[in-house]
C-alpha cells in the first residue's frame, strides 16, 4: 500500500496581467488582501507532481465550506504537521474560484503575530508565494511524473518563501480609491512627503 505523506506545493501570487500582488485598502479596516493561482490540476508543477482535475475539485468543493464557515486559515511558512496552528496563522482565504484549470483565489493578511510580519514583508516587496498542503499518496507513471492519488486531502494554503518558479518576482502595489490608479509603495512615500510639504 503507498504511504501516505505531507505534499506541499509552492505557487507565486500571479495574475495573467502580469500584477503579481494586489492589496486592497479598505476604507473602513485597513485590511490586506492578495489574489491570484493557488493550485493548478493537469500539469507537472515544480516538483514533478500532477493533482487531477477530479481531485482537486473535490478538494475545492471541501475548502469552499471553510472559506465561507471563515475557517480557512493557513500559516506562515510549511509546517510538517497536518493541522494548522492557530497560534502561526497569518492570513485566511475569503474567496476562491476556477479560471480554467487553474485553482484561484484572494487571501486576507490578520492581525495576528504572523501576520503582521506578513504584512512587512510584502510592504517590503519580499517574494512570497502560496502553497498548499495536504495529506495523501503518490504514484509514480510512466512519465517518471508522481500522480496524486484519490486519498489526497488538502490541509489549507500557506504563505511561503521558498521558489521553484524561475523570475517569478513579488511586488506590492496599492489601489488607491479616489485616483483609481495602482501606485507602487515609492509612489505612496512621495505622496505622503508632498502632503507633507504642502505641494500637491
Amino acid at each position: 500500500m503507498t504511504e501516505r505523506k505531507i505534499l506541499r506545493e509552492w505557487l507565486p501570487l500571479e495574475k495573467k496581467d502580469g500584477t503579481v500582488i494586489l492589496e486592497d485598502l479598505r476604507s473602513e479596516g485597513g485590511a490586506l488582501f492578495l489574489k491570484g493561482a493557488m493550485q493548478r490540476c493537469e500539469a507537472p508543477n515544480q516538483n514533478k507532481r500532477i493533482y487531477p482535475r477530479r481531485v482537486l475539485q473535490r478538494e475545492f468543493e471541501n475548502h469552499m465550506k471553510a472559506v465561507r464557515e471563515n475557517r480557512a486559515m493557513g500559516e506562515l511558512d510549511h509546517p510538517d504537521t497536518s493541522t494548522v496552528s492557530l497560534e502561526k496563522v497569518s492570513h485566511v482565504v475569503r474567496e476562491m474560484w476556477w479560471d480554467g484549470d487553474t485553482w484561484m483565489g484572494k487571501i486576507e493578511v490578520l492581525n495576528t503575530p504572523c501576520g503582521k510580519i506578513l504584512m512587512s514583508l510584502v510592504d517590503s516587496g519580499i517574494t512570497l508565494g502560496i502553497s498548499s498542503r495536504g495529506v495523501g499518496s503518490t504514484s509514480t507513471n510512466e512519465g517518471g511524473l508522481d500522480m496524486v492519488q484519490d486519498d489526497f486531502t488538502l490541509v489549507c494554503f500557506d504563505m511561503v518563501a521558498e521558489p521553484s518558479t524561475h523570475g517569478a518576482f513579488m511586488f506590492a502595489e496599492s489601489v488607491d480609491k479616489n485616483m483609481g490608479s495602482v501606485l507602487s509603495r515609492a509612489d505612496r512615500i512621495n505622496r505622503v512627503l508632498r502632503a507633507l510639504k504642502g505641494d500637491k
